[in-house]
């Protein structure tokens, strides 16, 4: 079986922040930027990785979703216990730095972590949590 990756989908209730967050302060390419009723998808991703996206979504846009489920998910987002991605960099310093001199809210610096890797963590415009691990 031949599977990958495609999208993975994050909240987002500020289109605009986070547009400005995952291309000019994480170096990623839009690739779609879709608007549907008052409401905006971006889908973004790694240069050089054209198969891989995160589609920002705005929260609670499925119609099957009840006004209770809403305000939870926003409850969570507003926490910053709803959404999160792990990604990679061969410049975990480097990255941490870059990142740090924006708006990003800094949850952990770069360290090791008993499970083996060296990572940091941030918190998005909209609060999702990334991990970012060091590759090497």
């Amino acid at each position: 079986m031949d599977i990958t990756i495609h999208a993975s989908f994050l909240p987002q209730d500020d289109p605009d922040a986070a547009l400005a967050f995952y291309r000019d302060a994480l170096g990623f390419e839009v690739r779609g930027d879709v608007g549907f009723d008052g409401m905006r998808w971006i889908t973004v991703g790694p240069v050089g990785q054209p198969s891989t996206s995160i589609v920002l979504h705005p929260p609670a846009a499925d119609p099957g979703i009840t006004d209770d489920e809403r305000r939870t998910i926003t409850e969570m987002m507003a926490k910053g216990t709803f959404g999160s991605i792990v990604l990679s960099t061969p410049d975990l310093d480097g990255t941490f730095a870059r990142l740090q001199a924006t708006d990003a809210e800094v949850v952990q610096e770069p360290a090791k972590q008993p499970y083996g890797v060296r990572d940091c963590a941030f918190r998005d415009p909209a609060g999702n949590l990334l991990r970012i691990q060091e590759r090497s």
